[in-house]
C-alpha cells in the first residue's frame, strides 16, 4: 500500500475515533447505538488495516 493511501486511511481513522468519543460522552439515553456500533466497526477495521500495513513494512 502506498504512503498516500496509508495517510488517508490514518486521517479517516482519526476522524472516526473522534466521532466515537463524541458519541460516547453523551448520556446513556441519548446515544444512538446503531451509529455507535457502525463507528466502532469502521474504526476497528481502519486500525486493523493500518496495523497490518505497518507490520508488513517492518518485516520486509
Amino acid at each position: 500500500m502506498s504512503n498516500d493511501m496509508i495517510t488517508i486511511v490514518s486521517i479517516v481513522s482519526v476522524v472516526i475515533w473522534i466521532a466515537v468519543s463524541r458519541e460516547a460522552v453523551k448520556p446513556s439515553k441519548e446515544i444512538n447505538w446503531r451509529k455507535m456500533i457502525t463507528l466502532l466497526s469502521a474504526g476497528s477495521l481502519s486500525v486493523l488495516i493500518i496495523t497490518i500495513t505497518l507490520v508488513q513494512n517492518l518485516l520486509f
